[in-house]
């Protein structure tokens, strides 16, 4: 696994994305990432991420859906320790809580244990362990991925440190990273994800474009923090 350097990203960090299903040129969806912060979470030092989605205008009136997501990551490496995810779809609410292990301990009585490999993301973590890989000397990255409902083998790899990309935050450089999806060993060929991130300190994220089955969906940061 490559190494990861000291993170780019602080406690009190918070973006703005547009999110818009290009199958239809519709606006589709607000989602808001944040640090919440830094601290001792589950026996050891932690960083606690989240995301806020909220479907809107046509997409809403189709879809309702409010959603949270909360990403405990280890301070030491970014490995996943705890993902929640509390789910508001079509009047319906669900909550689950996932603690990530690779022991045999008894699942805490508030969450559900998973037993994966050392190492594993979950799908929001993966996010800011992505931006805290030294790109400038890792061609690829490996990791373990949980997606709140199937674990896949992740690969994501450097197209190129010279990119620029156009989003509503403004025409900005950018590195591209491709992130290619497995499952069993096989590559999902009709699921591909491409990030673009910011040149600058934070590695910002700039635009997430995801070709899935239904159509292409681009998050688009609004403004720079």
């Amino acid at each position: 696994m490559p190494a990861i350097v000291q993170a780019p990203f602080h406690p009190g960090e918070t973006l703005n994305y547009r999110v818009l299903f290009s199958k239809y040129a519709v606006n589709a969806a607000s989602l808001v990432t944040s640090v919440v912060d830094e601290g001792n979470y589950f026996g050891g030092p932690a960083w606690h991420f989240r995301a806020i989605a909220h479907t809107q205008d046509t997409t809403r009136l189709l879809f309702p859906l409010d959603d949270q997501f909360d990403s405990y990551a280890s301070a030491e490496n970014l490995a996943s320790v705890q993902f929640e995810m509390y789910l508001q779809e079509q009047g319906k609410s669900q909550t689950w809580r996932y603690r990530m292990t690779s022991h045999a301990e008894p699942a805490p009585p508030d969450a559900t244990a998973l037993r994966v490999l050392p190492g594993t993301r979950d799908a929001i973590g993966l996010l800011y362990a992505l931006r805290a890989v030294d790109w400038a000397h890792t061609a690829e990255f490996h990791a373990p991925v949980f997606d709140g409902r199937r674990l896949y083998d992740v690969t994501a790899k450097l197209d190129t440190s010279q990119a620029s990309v156009t989003v509503p935050a403004g025409a900005l450089p950018a590195s591209r990273i491709a992130v290619l999806l497995f499952d069993h060993g096989e590559e999902l060929a009709d699921t591909r994800i491409t990030l673009w991130l910011g040149r600058d300190a934070a590695s910002t994220p700039l635009l997430i474009q995801a070709d899935v089955p239904f159509g292409t969906l681009n998050i688009e940061l609004l403004k720079l923090p």
